[in-house]
């Protein structure tokens, strides 16, 4: 479904695509996967106490059912992102959102812990790449001058379906069972799959004979990534950063439904309704520090980073307090420690829309997607694969509230790894555009060009 030469209408429509109508379309529609994505990841949290229950799983078992996803996401990203940069993104992500809905609903009928561990694996098969190339159909949508902000939006669309998928699976559990959560939360993918094909595709963009080549496999592919981080400190440091971070947020995320089971005594569906308010915090946050990045970098590029790691020095300092305060010999109260979880949870996505908007800015509009592939690896596979089986590991050995009191450290290594990266940010950024200016003059004649983004 790529667009023909008269189909798009460069500079026409202030930079959009192929109109605001059409990209308000194509942006509602993959929030909506996103967030059907997200709901199908995340479902799994607040069903932990009936599986610990029904097959006797230790945390650090709980926790894999999570990592499980996000392992087999980062490892198809790039292979997918390179496919659909090349071929098509809104073919590509039909296919993406038919395979995980399956998957999902194919949870409900496992029957012991290497199915359901299985299965879960192919969940996270099919949505792999998803989240790289709906960035960079919509970056390609939209003027640039809106990016980050519809950044922010898009993957705070995920902390939505996080909210949701927490929430319904553990309603969803206390009636039917917990089988039955996986099967009603599959079907609304398969849905939106069906009327994604209505989305415009942008056309593929015309690359110069080597990135052409670079680019045609996977071990290619790799090796052009490695000399893109060689040159790219920016893209270095944030794949450090952005994982860093999302350590911290995929272990709250996974396990605050079982704290509140655990330490607040709180029925599983009860617990998951009430987790389900931070995660909302942290899809709210996510849009508001965004748009606060935005604006601090309209004047200096680098600001944006800085806003960034500050508030990552803060969601640290909540979090570890929220949890620590009884080692400190503090009686917050539960009703007081909830209120620092949810003021953590909003602090702590500040990440999500500003390091997908910064790694773009840096590489070349024909990659864009398999560029944000490279963040979506770091991401998956070094940070929501890692946190919830940090998490349950050190649970096992300690308990789950001093496992959870120690994860914050993670925002301060990640906070340090942004500020170096603010140093080379306005460089690679100047880099990155005159790098696509040389690559359409070097295209061979007659070659299609980039369309405006």
């Amino acid at each position: 479904m790529d667009l023909h030469s008269h189909d798009a209408k460069p500079g026409a429509a202030d930079g959009y695509l192929v109109g605001p109508r059409q990209a308000w379309f194509a942006f509602a529609m993959t929030i909506g996967l996103m967030m059907v994505d997200y709901i199908d990841r995340q479902v799994i949290v607040s069903l932990f106490p009936h599986l610990k229950e029904a097959w006797g799983l230790s945390d650090k078992q709980l926790g894999a059912l999570v990592s499980a996803v996000s392992v087999t996401v980062a490892l198809g990203a790039i292979p997918i992102a390179l496919f659909a940069d090349r071929f098509s993104r809104v073919k590509s992500i039909v296919a993406m959102a038919t395979i995980w809905s399956l998957a999902s609903i194919s949870c409900m009928f496992t029957r012991n812990y290497g199915q359901l561990l299985a299965a879960r694996a192919a969940v996270g098969l099919g949505e792999a790449g998803y989240g790289a190339v709906g960035a960079a159909l919509i970056a390609s949508h939209f003027p640039a001058r809106m990016r980050g902000a519809l950044m922010a939006a898009f993957f705070a669309s995920a902390s939505v379906g996080s909210v949701l998928g927490v929430m319904l699976g553990g309603v969803i559990a206390a009636k039917w069972g917990w089988q039955a959560a996986f099967g009603v939360v599959g079907v609304p993918g398969l849905v939106l799959a069906l009327l994604y094909t209505r989305v415009r595709d942008y056309r593929t963009v015309a690359l110069t004979p080597s990135i052409e080549q670079a680019t045609r496999s996977t071990q290619g592919t790799a090796r052009a990534i490695v000399k893109r981080l060689a040159r790219s400190r920016t893209l270095l440091w944030v794949c450090i950063g952005a994982p860093a971070q999302l350590i911290l947020v995929s272990a709250i995320w996974a396990w605050m439904p079982s704290f509140l089971n655990r330490m607040h005594g709180m029925a599983p569906e009860q617990a998951g309704v009430k987790a389900a308010l931070v995660v909302l915090c942290g899809a709210l946050g996510s849009v508001v520090w965004g748009a606060v990045a935005d604006r601090a970098g309209r004047k200096n590029p680098a600001a944006k980073l800085h806003v960034t790691a500050a508030v990552c020095v803060a969601s640290a300092a909540v979090l570890a307090f929220a949890f620590g305060a009884g080692h400190l010999g503090l009686d917050l109260g539960k009703q007081a420690q909830f209120a620092l979880f949810a003021l953590g949870g909003f602090l702590m996505t500040c990440t999500v829309g500003v390091v997908a908007a910064v790694v773009i800015d840096v590489i070349h509009p024909g990659i864009r997607a398999t560029g944000a592939s490279v963040l979506s690896l770091f991401q998956n596979l070094l940070g929501l694969a890692v946190g919830p089986l940090i998490a349950g590991a050190l649970s096992d050995l300690w308990t789950l509230e001093n496992a959870l009191m120690v994860m914050p450290v993670f925002g301060l290594l990640a906070a340090w790894a942004f500020m170096v990266a603010s140093r080379s940010y306005g460089a690679d950024l100047q880099s990155a555009g005159d790098s696509a200016d040389e690559d359409i003059h070097a295209a061979p004649a007659g070659a299609p060009r980039s369309v405006p983004a």
